[in-house]
């Protein structure tokens, strides 16, 4: 994970940085973490996936300027806007800003690069042997559910497509479920973030497939479910 600081006052820079390098240490995550005293420093390269960037800068830099040259040249990198003025945070619907910290409040840092993580859960590829013994690639931000298929897997994707692999489902169920899938029943794991419907027996996916819910897997599904959406829905 690459984090880039702007911010013109050393101290406050130095503050920043301090409280990021804790996380990533404590969270033992690997991170590269940058700081710039301006933002036309910073942009001479802008390689961050996560940027904590003052709004007001010195010579009468602007963050939400710099914020807005970023999406202009497509960058998709996330800002964290720093602020002593809490009242200008309005302003950051301009620009798709990630988070607001006031600068009294650092420790809202720790909140912010959590929440990141969290909304790049899905970003990775995992893979596995098909039932002529290739590995392959699958994208967990594009599957849709596994089931059982006789002794193997059917791995089910968002357009339709779908990988019938070698495995065992408890095993699937197990390294998937900290990326935002879970089994729901004793056949099926499901990705919450493709759930459009829930009752009390049943789920019903984006693609309109209905999935029932296993009687002894209700309580804790809907535990799970609810924290997803917490942290997830607009």
């Amino acid at each position: 994970m690459k984090i880039g600081i702007v911010e013109d006052e050393a101290v406050w820079r130095d503050k920043i940085q301090t409280i990021i390098e804790k996380y990533c240490r404590d969270k033992n995550i690997s991170s590269q973490i940058k700081s710039y005293n301006s933002g036309k420093e910073f942009m001479k390269n802008a390689d961050a996936d996560l940027l904590f960037l003052d709004i007001e800068l010195a010579e009468g830099e602007d963050g939400f300027e710099i914020a807005e040259q970023l999406m202009s040249s497509g960058n998709k990198c996330k800002v964290c806007f720093l602020t002593s003025h809490t009242e200008l945070a309005r302003l950051g619907y301009r620009v798709n800003a990630f988070r607001y910290i006031d600068k009294k409040h650092l420790e809202e840092i720790n909140e912010a690069i959590d929440f990141f993580l969290k909304t790049k859960i899905q970003d990775r590829i995992v893979f596995c042997n098909n039932i002529a013994g290739i590995r392959i690639k699958i994208s967990l931000s594009e599957l849709l559910l596994v089931e059982t298929n006789g002794r193997k897997l059917r791995y089910l994707m968002s357009d339709g497509s779908e990988h019938l692999c070698e495995g065992q489902i408890s095993e699937a169920a197990r390294s998937l479920s900290r990326f935002g899938f879970f089994q729901i029943h004793r056949s099926y794991i499901v990705n919450l973030k493709y759930i459009e419907k829930v009752n009390s027996h049943e789920v019903t996916l984006c693609n309109g497939l209905k999935v029932v819910i296993g009687r002894i897997h209700s309580k804790e599904f809907k535990k799970e479910f609810f924290k997803w959406r917490m942290w997830f829905d607009d």
